[in-house]
C-alpha cells in the first residue's frame, strides 16, 4: 500500500512540474475561467417544457447545416461587427410611386419589426446570456429603384441608387457598400464610406408571394409589406429575419410538443416563446466566437 501511495505521489509531482514548466504548449496549460465567463456559461434556463424540443432543434441544425460554425455572416455577426446596430438598404422592385410619407412609414415599420427579435434577447433590462445590447438601432441608409422618378422626394436622408440592377434585373444598392459582398468589412469603394454600408436588404418585389430570407436580408411582396404597415406583426418579414439569424424552417418535422410557432410557416403570426428560446439557443452556441 505504501508503495502505491509513493508511486501516486510521484506521478502527481511530475504532473505538477509539467504544468509549471515554461514554454509548455497551450494544450497542457491549466484552463482559467473568469467569474464573468462562468456566469455567462451557466445563463441558460429555458422553461422545462422547452428543454427537449430545443435540444431536438439544435441536434437537427448540427446534422443538417453544412457549415454551421464556419459561416461568418449570420445576423449575429453583422450586429456584433457594427457594435450594436444594423444598416439596411430598401430594394423597391416595383413601379408603384413612393412618397416621403410612405418611405417614412416603411422605415418605422422596419425598425419596429426588427426590434421584436432584438427584444427577445433582453431580460429585465439586461442582455440574455452575455448578449451585450439592450437595443439594436436600425439605420436605413439607401433605397434602390429602377427609375429615380418612382421616389417622390428630394431630400438627402438616404442614398438613392437608380438603375443599378442585379443579374436578374432587380434594383440593388451599390454592391461596393454591401456586407454580403464585403464580409471583410472593407467598404473603401463605397461612395458614402463605411458609415453608409448596408448589412441587409429589405427587398420589396411587386407580385412576390411568400418570402425569402438569409444573410443578405429579406424579400417579401411589395403589396404585402405596404399593406401591413399598421399591423402589430408583419409575420412573413419576421419569419425571414429568423432565417437571417440562422433559424431553420420546419417543413418536414415538428419538435416535441410544439404545434404553432413563427418559424413553422403558417402556424403563428408572431414570435412565440419557443421562437424566442430557439433564437437564444442559436446565440448560446455562437457567442464564444466573440469571446463571450
Amino acid at each position: 500500500m505504501r508503495k502505491h501511495i509513493a508511486r501516486l505521489l510521484a506521478v502527481l509531482a511530475a504532473l505538477a512540474a509539467l504544468i509549471a514548466a515554461p514554454g509548455l504548449p497551450a494544450a497542457f496549460a491549466a484552463p482559467t475561467v473568469t467569474a464573468a465567463q462562468a456566469r455567462a456559461a451557466d445563463d441558460w434556463n429555458p422553461p422545462a417544457n422547452l428543454v427537449q424540443p430545443l435540444n431536438e432543434v439544435w441536434n437537427h441544425v448540427q446534422s443538417t447545416y453544412p457549415d454551421l460554425y464556419g459561416f461568418r455572416n449570420y445576423g449575429w455577426d453583422q450586429v456584433m461587427a457594427n457594435r450594436g446596430s444594423v444598416n439596411y438598404c430598401v430594394r423597391w422592385e416595383s413601379d408603384a410611386p413612393v412618397s416621403a410619407a410612405l418611405r417614412d412609414r416603411i422605415h418605422t415599420a422596419l425598425k419596429k419589426q426588427f426590434g421584436k427579435w432584438m427584444a427577445a434577447m433582453v431580460d429585465n433590462g439586461k442582455g440574455h446570456n452575455a448578449w451585450p445590447y439592450t437595443s439594436v438601432p436600425v439605420n436605413i441608409v439607401g433605397w434602390a429603384v429602377k427609375n429615380r422618378s418612382t421616389l417622390q422626394w428630394t431630400d438627402s436622408s438616404v442614398d438613392i441608387y437608380a438603375g443599378n440592377l442585379d443579374g436578374g434585373g432587380a434594383p440593388q444598392c451599390a454592391p461596393d457598400c454591401g456586407r454580403f459582398f464585403h464580409q471583410d468589412g472593407n467598404y473603401s469603394r463605397c461612395p458614402g464610406g463605411a458609415s453608409r454600408h448596408y448589412d441587409q436588404s429589405l427587398w420589396l418585389t411587386k407580385g412576390f408571394q411568400g418570402g425569402a430570407g438569409g444573410d443578405w436580408g429579406q424579400r417579401v411582396g411589395q403589396e404585402y409589406f405596404t399593406g401591413t404597415l399598421d399591423q402589430e406583426n408583419i409575420h412573413i418579414y419576421l419569419h425571414e429575419v429568423g432565417h437571417t439569424f440562422g433559424l431553420d424552417d420546419f417543413y418536414d418535422w415538428t419538435p416535441t410538443g410544439q404545434c404553432c410557432f413563427l418559424m413553422r410557416a403558417g402556424s403563428a403570426a408572431q414570435i412565440t416563446e419557443f421562437d424566442k428560446w430557439m433564437f437564444r439557443d442559436f446565440w448560446r452556441h455562437l457567442k464564444n466566437r466573440y469571446g463571450l
